[in-house]
């Protein structure tokens, strides 16, 4: 009989035949997801959802009502973020931290294969990025954009139309960074002032993120 009728079913079974062989190195990955909001919380979700064996999950903060229109499991409102996501997911482990430059250069990154930068913070993602450039992918601007479809992904060298990613470069130069790293970015033009937010666009740079470091897991297949 086919294999595949013969497998029980579980929470991954189509993962595992989407994925073949290369699931178990999925189930083997151990990653960091730094800041759970609009971005990383959809990208862990994701990942959790498809098999990543261990998650660590940092984030500060608590879920507010204005969290609602974009963020994953944010109706629990007052409930600190990581630990929602420790409380669906038994790969999850919560760290209720902030990232500043003095904890990236505190925290012992050495442990993960792939590092997922989804914080706004711009000292400690530079910081981030200096200390885990080679096993970093990193999201920038999500906030202020309508558009699913210009959600693009490249070296942070080549982003374009996102002044928040400008931002970026422009202090890896002053650090004399020489280095490169993937990120997530979209190519249209900020659409207000304010970090107004559309999770048709955040969520789809969180599924990027995700896509991306399973593609990085499973060697780039």
């Amino acid at each position: 009989m086919n294999e595949e009728i013969l497998e029980k079913p579980d929470r991954f079974t189509r993962s595992r035949w989407l994925l073949g062989d290369d699931f178990k190195k999925l189930q083997k990955a151990n990653v960091l997801i730094c800041g759970v909001g609009g971005v990383g919380g959809v990208c862990a979700d994701a990942l959790a959802r498809t098999g990543v064996g261990k998650l660590t999950l940092i984030d500060k903060d608590v879920f507010d009502i204005t969290n609602q229109n974009r963020q994953i499991y944010s109706e629990a409102v007052g409930a600190v973020k990581v630990g929602e996501f420790a409380a669906r997911y038994e790969c999850v482990t919560a760290l209720q931290e902030l990232m500043t430059p003095e904890f990236v250069e505190d925290f012992d990154f050495s442990p993960f294969d792939l590092i997922i930068d989804a914080i706004d913070d711009v000292p400690a993602k530079v910081a981030l990025a200096l200390k885990t450039h080679e096993k970093l992918i990193s999201s920038m601007g999500g906030a202020k954009r309508l558009d699913p479809t210009q959600i693009k992904v490249a070296s942070i060298w080549q982003t374009c139309n996102d002044p928040f990613a400008k931002k970026i470069r422009a202090e890896l130069k002053k650090a004399g960074f020489k280095g490169k790293f993937d990120v997530v970015f979209s190519t249209e033009l900020p659409k207000c002032v304010k970090l107004g937010s559309f999770m048709g666009v955040t969520a789809c740079f969180g599924l990027n993120l995700a896509a991306l470091a399973v593609k990085k897991i499973i060697g780039g297949r």
